[in-house]
């Protein structure tokens, strides 16, 4: 299952967390399975945004529509942005 690995700044982390809530990707209907936001412990307005994907195919065009949106309207709210294709690999509990 690909994963996507997005992380960028963003001005206010409310304002980002708005539109990110108004899903303008439309996540469900894109072949996001699941996602998780994370936020930088140093820095309060650095993300980061796994969303998990059925399949590759999914993952690239989910990729297309990042970009766009980061082109676009998503200017106002990310700084930087980058995203990477990854894949699970391992986990341990202790």
């Amino acid at each position: 299952m690909p994963i996507l690995r997005i992380e960028h700044g963003v001005p206010d982390y409310d304002s980002w967390r708005r539109a990110f809530d108004n899903d303008p990707l439309d996540r469900k209907g894109s072949g996001v399975v699941r996602y998780q936001v994370l936020r930088s412990v140093e820095d309060p307005n650095f993300v980061m945004i796994d969303l998990d994907l059925g399949t590759t195919d999914e993952a690239d065009a989910m990729v297309a529509k990042l970009h766009q949106l980061w082109a676009g309207p998503g200017k106002a709210v990310t700084h930087n942005p980058q995203v990477r294709m990854v894949e699970f690999v391992d986990s341990e509990e202790f």
